[in-house]
């Protein structure tokens, strides 16, 4: 059997498919929508494979590794089109600036509500101190679009009113923040498994046998692991940028090198144990 249909393997694509037909479906993606970037994923990948090749040959290599046809393989090659940077989210770094750092906490650890105007520690200052592109006003008008934070007139200040940076309301937003997590998450699986480079972390606990009263206190529990690990890790990674940029071997000599920690849980009804084989009838007593 060639390595690529290895029942493991299939297995493991399977598992990683359901998700993604379910989502498709739900989101009116039809087959050929998904099919044609699967394709242009393939060659892709197998162009990156072969870079030493001639384009000519190249062709013939990307047709023979992904079993799509030569013509077809120069259609995409052709479509090719360099991938944007991502955009910076000017909200989720307010956010997350606000939920970390000491002087927008009060003394259980919990983001205080600020002044709108005025010196540290106020939104204006965090507003400022996370780009200077974007009017105070217009990040706060967006923060509150997306249900992350209120303004009260009355005291002129500002509040968080999520504890978590999951825009509510706004899906296009959401299916980038699942496109750029879980690409990262599986390419950190892929290099694992492929053995490339250096060993990606990834761990992960799992139980069955939960009822809904345990799980509800389970999902308390991550929440709170999570806002710890993003209190203690935000302030020492953006010490660790000021500290590169400062010896000259950060961002300031070139775009440098990116990571994305996460966590996450998931919860569904466990599947039940598979039946007993039946004995064949030449076995039976």
């Amino acid at each position: 059997m060639p390595p690529g249909e290895h029942p493991a393997l299939l297995d493991a694509v399977r598992q990683l498919l359901r998700p993604l037909a379910r989502l498709a479906v739900a989101r009116g993606l039809t087959h050929a929508t998904v099919d044609e970037m699967l394709r242009a994923a393939f060659v892709e990948e197998a162009f990156a494979a072969y870079p030493q090749l001639l384009e000519h040959r190249r062709v013939s290599r990307i047709s023979a590794a992904t079993g799509i046809n030569r013509r077809e393989v120069t259609r995409l090659v052709e479509a090719r089109e360099r991938e944007a940077a991502p955009a910076r989210s000017y909200p989720s770094e307010a956010f997350a600036r606000w939920t970390t750092h000491s002087e927008y906490l009060d003394k259980d650890g919990q983001p205080r509500a600020l002044p709108r105007l005025g010196a540290a520690p106020s939104f204006e200052a965090l507003a400022h101190s996370v780009t200077r592109d974007m009017h105070p006003r217009s990040l706060l008008e967006e923060l509150r679009r997306l249900g992350l934070a209120e303004h009260d007139a009355a005291s002129d200040t500002v509040a968080l009113q999520r504890a978590a940076f999951v825009p509510k309301g706004d899906e296009a937003r959401m299916v980038g923040f699942m496109g750029a997590n879980l690409g990262d998450h599986f390419n950190a699986a892929v290099d694992n498994v492929l053995a490339v480079g250096a060993e990606h972390f990834e761990q992960a606990l799992y139980a069955d046998g939960l009822s809904d009263a345990s799980l509800a206190q389970l999902r308390r529990l991550v929440t709170q692991h999570w806002q710890a690990i993003t209190q203690d890790l935000v302030p020492r990674i953006e010490q660790m940028i000021a500290d590169d940029d400062a010896a000259g071997i950060g961002s300031t000599a070139g775009p440098g090198k990116r990571t994305r920690v996460g966590l996450f849980s998931y919860q569904t009804a466990a599947q039940p144990p598979a039946p007993p084989a039946r004995p064949d009838a030449e076995d039976a007593p």
